[in-house]
């Protein structure tokens, strides 16, 4: 490898990191065709570009393939001179990719330099007319993941020849390996027949050899006497309207030897253009230049897919998670509502708050005292035998109730946001915890709930700043003013009907005048507004972390590279290419 292309390599190590780590496991649609858009790539990069970009003088690769009995292997057999590969009427025959190459350029072929994924084996002529095989041969189901080597002389130098499988074999490995080993190629011979020169599956891969700009060259095998003249115009027409200048060879149809061998002149066209092109290395390295250049930009293409692809599944996560937020935050809003409305002073905090504070007599005396004198109030209160704590808690009750119900409300809209949709309930399979809340809440909302309670106190004491303020909180007592607070922060009467009104209100009017009168009014507000900020942003808190759960397991589905970090790196290498070529 040259110094010119080292960075055009380092381009693309990073990006074939990104491509092995595709990152599109939800099934959205067409994700199983991007995953494996993607896993052609990177087999691509292995196979191909690496090599060749590391050493554009290394021996061409010629892949000749072909549909199922076209006669691929009778030809190989044919232009190298012996019986290299199985012929048969039992499809399919080639179960086992040989390459055959002149015995110079062994040490190119025994390294895993190219087509990695394939063991490599050294393989044999034995007598005569025998096909090629290796010590030891293994069955054929396992043959079709190993490489069979084989030097012979009549294989020029730089030029090593591939006998693939069929395209359109009944073996599904069969095909795979066949789309792999043309993939790998530097040009490819590519045989048909008079009668199936116009199927669908060959004319797929020529158009992708197009795109690639590959060398391509056709035979045009077992043509019946008369019939090029009719064949051989439609076929020179197909491939121009594809754009591919690929030479055709017409091998008439005739008698095969006692060994199953073609006559040597019937190949010497195809033979003859192969040898030219490994005898003259400029044009070799044309070759090898313009096949990279294709498949770089083949690859190109592959990737703005795959972003696509990408930023489709990120999208989709995104979406979810708003929608987790929402639910969430619709339960944060409930329960601000429920402490703004005066529905957390219904029932027993009414009945305990009016314990408290007394009867309809006392407001009278209250209000009547008020209008005299704020500074004895405290002494009417502190006269009720009832105990401040049974308000608290029952307070404490209402909204830990309150919260717990809004928060299986949002694990519940979630949840059934997530069964909408197949990428959804994979999601839903992996985190069945996600149903519900998580076992922590009800336990985490009654200490958030306390620890506000306990702030409310310090928030008390902290703003009775002189000696007088401190000596008519501690007459009224600590907890007497935290309550007042608690129902002025839950005063409003939204929620409320009726006598619940009349008792809700004047109730709370008493506490905030309570408060007043040791506070003063401007304090009082400031007091409510902070007490009310600390509850709402303990109540987000609580909520955020339940909502934290979908974000962790959608997490998970995120990936490394972003799409838009992943075009940047194949324009890299497009890039790195053209400065290593110029």
């Amino acid at each position: 490898m040259t110094d010119a292309r080292a960075p055009a390599i380092v381009s693309l190590e990073r990006l074939r990191a990104s491509l092995a780590d595709a990152g599109l496991d939800l099934p959205l649609d067409g994700a199983a065709e991007h995953r494996e858009n993607a896993a052609a790539a990177v087999r691509q990069i292995d196979d191909y570009i690496r090599p060749r970009l590391a050493d554009l003088d290394a021996p061409l690769l010629a892949v000749v393939g072909g549909s199922t009995g076209s006669g691929k292997s009778t030809i190989v057999n044919a232009l190298v001179g012996t019986p290299l590969t199985r012929v048969g009427v039992i499809r399919p025959t080639t179960r086992q990719p040989i390459l055959v190459h002149a015995p110079a350029d062994a040490g190119w072929f025994a390294s895993d330099r190219i087509l990695p994924g394939l063991a490599r084996v050294r393989g044999t002529l034995s007598s005569p007319g025998t096909p090629a095989s290796a010590a030891g041969d293994s069955p054929a189901a396992s043959r079709i993941h190993e490489l069979m080597l084989l030097a012979h002389d009549a294989v020029p130098n730089s030029l090593a020849i591939i006998d693939a499988p069929d395209i359109d074999s009944v073996a599904e490995d069969n095909r795979a390996l066949a789309a792999q080993l043309l993939a790998a190629a530097d040009l490819w011979v590519f045989v048909t027949t008079a009668n199936r020169y116009a199927d669908a599956v060959p004319w797929k891969l020529l158009d992708g050899a197009a795109a690639r700009s590959i060398t391509v060259a056709v035979i045009l095998n077992r043509v019946p006497p008369g019939a090029a003249d009719e064949v051989l115009p439609d076929l020179t027409a197909m491939l121009k309207k594809r754009n591919l200048d690929a030479p055709v060879f017409v091998i008439d149809e005739q008698p095969l030897d006692d060994l199953g061998m073609l006559p040597a002149d019937a190949v010497a066209e195809p033979k003859n253009w192969l040898s030219a092109i490994a005898g003259d290395r400029a044009e070799r390295t044309r070759i090898a230049a313009r096949t990279l250049g294709g498949a770089i930009e083949d690859l190109d293409r592959r990737v703005a897919t795959i972003a696509d692809a990408r930023q489709a599944q990120l999208d989709w996560i995104a979406s979810v998670d708003a929608m987790a937020s929402a639910d969430f935050q619709a339960a944060v809003d409930a329960v601000d509502e429920a402490t703004r409305d005066g529905a957390l002073l219904r029932g027993e905090v009414l009945a305990r708050w009016q314990d408290f504070v007394g009867t309809t007599d006392f407001f009278r005396k209250v209000e009547s005292w008020f209008s005299r004198t704020r500074d004895s109030v405290t002494a009417w209160v502190l006269g009720k035998p009832s105990p401040v704590v049974e308000v608290e808690t029952q307070i404490e009750s209402g909204l830990h109730a309150v919260i717990v119900d809004e928060g299986g409300r949002a694990a519940a809209a979630t949840w059934a946001g997530l069964q909408r949709t197949a990428a959804g309930r994979t999601i839903a399979e992996k985190h069945p915890e996600l149903a519900a809340q998580s076992a922590t809440f009800t336990d985490g909302a009654a200490a958030m709930i306390r620890e506000w309670q306990g702030a409310l106190l310090q928030l008390v004491r902290d703003n009775a700043g002189n000696k007088r303020i401190k000596a008519r909180v501690l007459s009224a007592g600590l907890n007497v003013m935290t309550v007042a607070l608690m129902i002025v922060v839950f005063a409003s009467t939204g929620g409320l009907t009726g006598g619940e009104i009349l008792i809700a209100g004047g109730s709370a009017v008493l506490g905030q005048k309570l408060l007043e009168t040791v506070f003063g009014e401007d304090a009082v507000r400031r007091l409510a507004a902070e007490a009310r900020r600390d509850l709402q942003e303990r109540v987000q808190g609580v909520f955020d972390t339940e909502r934290a759960r979908v974000t962790a397991a959608l997490d998970q589905l995120r990936f490394g590279s972003a799409p838009e970090s992943l075009r940047r790196e194949s324009r890299a290498l497009l890039d790195d290419v053209r400065a290593a070529a110029s």
